[in-house]
């Protein structure tokens, strides 16, 4: 996997591409000009001038054509037609077009002194020459709105994806130190009654920091990496409450490790309904039970845990962490999830439904 802050350059879109070329000014406006002169030669090819002669033909009308396009580029278009001074973009355009047509002209007059029938059939077409140079450069005016259009976009999308990257950035710092507390005051209960459980728990927590510190730091994670998180979070859980309540947890999944995930996705869903609803329900009768699945790449995740003295309000919108993950849906899986809260009368459920990716290598299974 690479990290979420790098970009593979096989990964750019046309446009990304295409934005990278628009970027080299020098480069893609020395290839226009070269095909067009090429374009204006190979025109003349027939003509029995000779190629030298031809190609000073050439070389006159694109230097004439190339100031009066710059002008516009450079001067025109910035002053007065992107500050929206509309009729003095196009009156100094067609003033501009007007003074450069008749110097082309006699440049190419003189250039045609040998022969007379050349400069009278000049002369002749002037309207034409100023008609061509007054589309070309509007031609010019319009490619630049697509060019910057298109920057435009590129920055707009760049600015969304590192806005993206640097609030998720947030929003896990937030999860992490959010559950790393619940789980330390544990640890502290065990190590005060000097539990034989409490080694094992440390390893737990553990592999727990581990998958925080390292592999969350990527945009997905493979599911199984993220069912591994839920069981060990569920195990410290369990010797914590004891007998006081019933934890269960079960996955219909043949191949977790094939999908993609966000990483922590489900953690403030365990975390709201044991701070909120387990915690306040330990007389025997309480109960966390979780089913996951996934059936033709979409999940479908349930918690639900038994009710509390709790207004439903609080025990839903409370908490950073379920503001958290239904922000973090948004930015990860805009139009491709479901979130559903049930108040009912037994028990709060949370039902949640997304598409997954696919990965081409496979995980070991993991075993329930």
């Amino acid at each position: 996997m690479t990290n979420e802050n790098t970009l593979n350059i096989t990964e750019l879109s046309i446009n990304e591409r295409l934005y990278q070329f628009l970027s080299r000014r020098v480069v893609y406006h020395t290839l226009i000009w070269m095909v067009y002169l090429g374009f204006n030669l190979v025109n003349s090819y027939r003509s029995t001038e000779g190629f030298l002669f031809n190609l000073t033909n050439v070389i006159i009308h694109t230097t004439f054509l190339g100031g009066l396009v710059y002008i516009n580029l450079l001067f025109l278009i910035p002053k007065y037609l992107l500050t929206k001074r509309f009729f003095s973009y196009i009156g100094l355009l067609f003033f501009a077009t007007i003074v450069t047509t008749p110097l082309e002209l006699i440049s190419l007059y003189w250039n045609l002194s040998p022969y007379p029938k050349a400069q009278e059939l000049l002369l002749n077409n002037q309207l034409a020459y100023f008609i061509f140079l007054f589309f070309a450069v509007c031609t010019s005016t319009i490619l630049k709105i697509i060019k910057e259009w298109i920057v435009q976009q590129q920055i707009q999308r760049d600015l969304e994806r590192r806005n993206l990257q640097s609030e998720l950035s947030f929003l896990k710092s937030q999860i992490n130190p959010h559950f790393l507390f619940n789980t330390l005051n544990s640890i502290y209960a065990l190590s005060l009654k000097r539990s034989e459980n409490a080694p094992n728990i440390v390893l737990r927590l553990s592999e727990m920091m581990r998958y925080m510190l390292y592999e969350c730091n990527e945009k997905k994670v493979p599911l199984s990496r993220e069912i591994q998180y839920i069981q060990n979070y569920l195990e410290l859980e369990r010797v914590r409450y004891g007998n006081k309540a019933r934890i269960e947890f079960d996955f219909m999944i043949e191949n977790p490790g094939q999908y993609q995930i966000a990483p922590l996705l489900f953690i403030p869903f365990l975390e709201n309904s044991f701070k909120h609803g387990l915690s306040h329900h330990i007389d025997g009768t309480g109960f966390v039970e979780i089913l996951l699945q996934v059936d033709e790449n979409v999940l479908d995740f349930t918690i639900q845990n038994s009710k509390t003295d709790l207004k439903a309000e609080r025990y839903f919108q409370g908490g950073i962490g379920l503001k958290n993950v239904n922000r973090r849906l948004e930015l990860l899986y805009p139009n491709r999830y479901e979130l559903e809260a049930t108040d009912t009368d037994e028990a709060y459920i949370v039902n949640l439904t997304l598409e997954l990716e696919q990965i081409a290598v496979n995980s070991p299974q993991i075993a329930q």
